[in-house]
């Protein structure tokens, strides 16, 4: 007697939770006990957040109203000759960071993540600097005391 290769059970009886092969439904590449994987561009909102949290903590007054966002590329060319990083809207209260100029054009001696962030904080503090019309070294001196 020749038998069939689908299961004898009736669709009914099997529940939703089964793939095709009886596995089950799979999980999470990192499991239920990790924290989630990050790419590029989360590390690069959080490092922007992080970093713009810390100068309204610091500068709270001044930077009340500014707003922080994060795009992609330029939409046009600025009056720099190179692409810009970022740019300030002091009409506005606001301060766009561009993602991909800064990760890709950027030359580090260094090619990891503490370099890689620290270029990101760097951005962040020209562009809060440029908007206040400020050294940004002014904008955290306690900072860099130590070092």
């Amino acid at each position: 007697m020749v038998r069939s290769r689908r299961s004898s059970a009736p669709a009914s009886t099997r529940g939703r939770s089964r793939d095709r092969h009886g596995r089950g439904i799979r999980a999470a590449v990192t499991g239920p006990h990790l924290p989630p994987l990050n790419s590029r561009s989360d590390i690069f909102d959080m490092t922007i957040a992080s970093t713009a949290e810390y100068l309204k903590d610091v500068w709270p007054s001044e930077l009340a109203g500014v707003v922080f966002e994060v795009a992609a590329m330029p939409a046009e060319l600025g009056t720099s000759p190179g692409v810009d990083r970022w740019r300030v809207f002091p009409a506005q209260n606001r301060v766009v960071l561009y993602r991909l100029p800064i990760e890709r054009l950027s030359h580090l001696h260094r090619h990891d993540e503490l370099h890689r962030r620290m270029m990101i904080e760097t951005c962040v503090f020209r562009a809060v600097a440029e908007l206040l019309g400020k050294d940004p070294w002014d904008l955290a001196p306690d900072r860099y005391r130590n070092h």
